[in-house]
């Protein structure tokens, strides 16, 4: 049987991910709120799920300790979340918590996951947030996806110099219309796309076996902003646009 692995799966690209694999894959949703995730399983076929909470590491072991013997062609990394403000002010356990869900659980996940699988493809769901220079107002949401970004590049490097029979892919959308928005404490100043078409898009550039996967020529375009444009004037874009999130949300 052929397993995909789906953390932060009840809502969101999390479960536009389960609507698009569910017939291609037996799988695994992973997340805190189990009556979401058994909602799902009732309402989509081949799915099974493990309530955890991946900022905990215990609950990362009890995962692993559950699917270790699966046969896993799929593993996506997409449990995480931010929050918007004036860093002096941002509620400390909301970002520890963050840096925990965002950067930990993912690397965690990713070298368990490699240590499992066979072959297939690890997906790590990052930001176009991760490809900026830095994000003023979101700046541990943002330094948290540049982890996310540089880390899995490094590592689909390391494993295609290896002739890995697995790969390791970064998706780096911009503004989805999820749950993300509630929980950041924003309104995007941008329009997004939905989270069905994002995850159309990831599942196709993994098909042609792309490391980094940007969504939408609009976005295509930020991340190539950034690698022309001076630093300087990048991260102040960034900076105006958060400062829109900020203002927006407090109407």
């Amino acid at each position: 049987m052929r397993y995909a692995i789906i953390t932060g799966a009840s809502s969101g690209l999390g479960e536009a991910f389960v609507k698009a694999l569910h017939q291609k894959y037996h799988l695994v949703l992973i997340a805190r709120r189990e009556e979401r995730l058994k909602n799902l399983c009732e309402h989509y076929s081949n799915c099974e799920y493990i309530v955890a909470d991946l900022s905990d590491k215990k609950d990362i072991v009890k995962v692993f300790e559950t699917i270790i013997h699966y046969d896993i062609e799929l593993f996506i990394n997409n449990a995480g979340f931010g929050d918007c403000g004036y860093f002096k002010d941002t509620d400390i356990s909301k970002e520890t918590k963050m840096i925990e869900t965002n950067v930990l659980a993912v690397h965690i996940c990713t070298k368990l996951a490699l240590k499992i699988m066979k072959k297939g493809q690890i997906l790590n769901v990052g930001s176009i947030a991760g490809l900026m220079p830095a994000g003023p107002y979101m700046a541990t949401y943002y330094a948290t996806k540049s982890y996310v970004v540089s880390f899995s590049r490094s590592i689909a490097y390391e494993l295609k110099e290896k002739h890995s029979e697995v790969s390791v892919h970064v998706l780096c959308p911009g503004p989805v219309n999820t749950e993300f928005n509630k929980n950041a404490n924003v309104s995007f100043s941008l329009k997004g796309i939905s989270a069905d078409e994002c995850v159309n898009i990831a599942l196709q550039d993994l098909k042609k076996g792309k490391t980094t996967i940007v969504p939408t020529l609009e976005i295509k375009a930020a991340a190539l902003a950034a690698k022309i444009i001076p630093a300087v004037i990048m991260i102040g874009a960034c900076a105006h646009q958060q400062k829109k999130k900020i203002y927006q949300k407090s109407k």
